[in-house]
């Protein structure tokens, strides 16, 4: 490969100013290339996508921003911590950005919000894939029973239990999950190590108020299936049951609503990206040549 196309490949580390507030993304491709928006999930940043974005960008335009009160980005006092915030947050950086159409992959809370920007504005929406992102209520896994108890009975006993939980023992259980130890193996401590260092009282208190507040996006799963009936993006899911939050049947209760998606199970849990990429590579690979490429 040139120097040219070896530049092409490998991921920039950028900032861009969003009406006054500091943004920070990881980029890699060429602009102009079919593209590929990659918002993170919970607790991590677009440093999930780090190993991702150079597989595939010799063909596609990769973009991953950090969430404002994420990663590298600023948190402004003035911003909205919600699901419709951050969602409004994605188009007005895609806006900025330039991106008019895009495929998007969604991921942990990253898919609710995704798909809130796709019900906002479906033109923008080319594909998705979908990895690991839950929008069906009744297939909830086990582990969402402390936040559906709290939901029931919002105490503040239970409120101090999810603030202990944003602890970096509780990253670490989030990064770990359910997976085998010898998967476990695969995935680094950087990943609880990083962000929980990135984590000062205020993104903290913000973190308690998502989770404890996650009822509200629970109500919106309807909406999310919704635009999934009444859309039918061509979509990819890849997903890796060993999810104490999302197993094989929250992947499974997709094909309801979309009868023509590709799925794939496969050897991994939540963070399926830090396990499985090689395996899962080639599926996206595969689906993006056939319905977002140049």
């Amino acid at each position: 490969m040139t120097d040219a196309g070896l530049d092409l490949v490998r991921v920039k580390h950028r900032q861009l100013d969003l009406d006054g507030m500091k943004v920070f993304y990881r980029e890699a491709g060429r602009k102009g290339a079919p593209a590929l928006l990659l918002p993170h999930g919970y607790p991590c940043s677009s440093y999930e996508f780090r190993e991702l974005m150079p597989l595939f960008a010799d063909r596609w335009h990769l973009v991953a921003p950090d969430f404002p009160g994420c990663g590298y980005s600023d948190t402004p006092e003035s911003f909205r911590y919600d699901f419709d915030g951050f969602a409004d947050f994605l188009d007005r950086f895609t806006d900025k950005f330039g991106l008019g159409r895009f495929a998007i992959y969604l991921h942990d809370f990253g898919s609710q919000i995704g798909l809130r920007l796709a019900i906002k504005r479906p033109e923008k929406i080319a594909a998705l894939i979908i990895q690991n992102g839950d929008i069906y209520e009744d297939v909830l896994g086990p582990k969402y029973a402390g936040l559906q108890e709290y939901w029931r009975n919002p105490t503040p006993e239970g409120r101090r239990e999810i603030a202990d939980a944003v602890s970096e023992e509780g990253f670490r259980e989030e990064f770990l999950n359910d997976v085998r130890p010898e998967l476990a193996e695969r995935i680094s401590p950087d990943l609880w190590k990083l962000h929980w260092s990135l984590m000062d009282d205020r993104r903290r208190e913000i973190a308690v108020d998502i989770i404890a507040g996650l009822r509200e996006n629970v109500g919106w799963f309807p909406r999310y299936q919704q635009y999934l009936r009444d859309h039918q993006p061509p979509t990819l899911i890849v997903w890796g049951p060993q999810d104490g939050y999302m197993p094989e049947q929250s992947a499974r209760a997709f094909l309801g609503d979309l009868p023509n998606a590709e799925l794939h199970l496969l050897d991994g849990g939540h963070w399926l990206l830090e396990t499985s990429l090689n395996e899962v590579a080639p599926f996206i690979r595969g689906f993006l040549g056939r319905v977002h490429a140049a």
